[in-house]
């Protein structure tokens, strides 16, 4: 059964671009398109695809807004987010918003497929190159940490904030601070960012096996 989708893109040439390089597939298939956000929600709501390609260029926060109003909403349709200029912060920001696949528009076709077909499969997938750039901030594993530190870097991979995570846990800004100093001691993990991503990949949550 072929895996439906609906575009959202400012550029119309990368909508038919798209189109064509779909309908030479047997497992996805292109059911709608759109140039704007709000022409684009009323194709989701009266479609339903398995999965929708949102182009970065409209704006990170909309994009964010919309993914939430999405999972609010109980949509099932799965977000796909390219661009030709995404970084890593705002890629994992995007999963952690609720993105299933982050792509950048100049990967390779095979990539591309690679990731729509991931996300149609219900995972998560992001650009193998932005594993590579952030490679040195990765670290290790996490089976020396506490319990405490445990839910700290969980609480992070979600994008919570230090005050958040205080609140969270009904502990202090500091002892947070603290926590995260032995949890980058102890993994090897350099930063938020990497620390997030790291935790994500271990759980299997993000994929970047290609499709041959």
């Amino acid at each position: 059964m072929k895996k439906t989708l609906v575009i959202c893109d400012t550029e119309p040439i990368s909508m038919e671009g798209m189109r064509g390089l779909l309908a030479q597939l047997q497992d996805l298939v292109v059911i709608g398109d759109a140039t704007s956000i709000m022409a684009g929600m009323e194709l989701v709501r009266s479609l339903s695809p398995a999965i929708l390609i949102i182009d970065k260029s409209f704006g990170l926060q909309p994009i964010m807004d919309w993914i939430a109003s999405l999972r609010a909403g109980g949509h099932s349709t799965a977000v796909v987010v390219w661009g030709h200029s995404v970084n890593e912060a705002e890629a994992l920001r995007m999963v952690q918003g609720g993105a299933q696949g982050v792509i950048r528009k100049t990967a390779a076709v095979g990539s591309l497929l690679d990731c729509l077909r991931t996300v149609a499969c219900g995972h998560t997938w992001m650009d193998d190159l932005m594993f590579q750039d952030a490679e040195k901030t990765m670290g290790g594993k996490r089976t020396n940490l506490t319990l405490r530190e445990q839910q700290v870097a969980e609480l992070v991979e979600q994008g919570l904030k230090n005050k958040e995570i205080a609140s969270t846990l009904g502990i202090c800004a500091g002892t947070v601070k603290i926590h995260l100093k032995h949890i980058f001691e102890k993994t090897g993990v350099r930063g938020r960012y990497g620390l997030a991503l790291s935790g994500l990949k271990e759980r299997g949550y993000l994929q970047t096996a290609r499709y041959n």
